[in-house]
């Protein structure tokens, strides 16, 4: 089993969502669907622009808890890293 943990965002330097699951795509859809009300669905936070996929639950709980904690800025950077045009990543899965 694959466990992911992801960002979303509602535009360039918006909104930010941390979040981890274990299928993926459908976490996502759940989100742009806004089907569970809540954060996300309140601020249209739906973009997937960052996602990094580990083998165990306690892995991908514990990156998830240690990118929460950072700083906005160090968030912007690992987002501008690996997805400078803050594609919608969604749509390559």
């Amino acid at each position: 089993m694959t466990f992911w943990v992801y960002i979303l965002a509602s535009g360039r330097n918006g909104t930010l969502y941390i979040g981890q699951t274990d299928e993926l795509s459908r976490r996502i859809w759940e989100h742009k669907q806004k089907l569970t009300p809540g954060f996300t669905s309140k601020y249209g936070v739906d973009q997937l622009v960052w996602m990094a996929e580990f083998p165990t639950r306690d892995e991908v709980k514990s990156r998830e808890r240690q990118i929460k904690a950072w700083k906005r800025a160090w968030k912007l950077d690992l987002i501008e890293k690996d997805n400078p045009d803050w594609k919608d990543l969604y749509w390559d899965l």
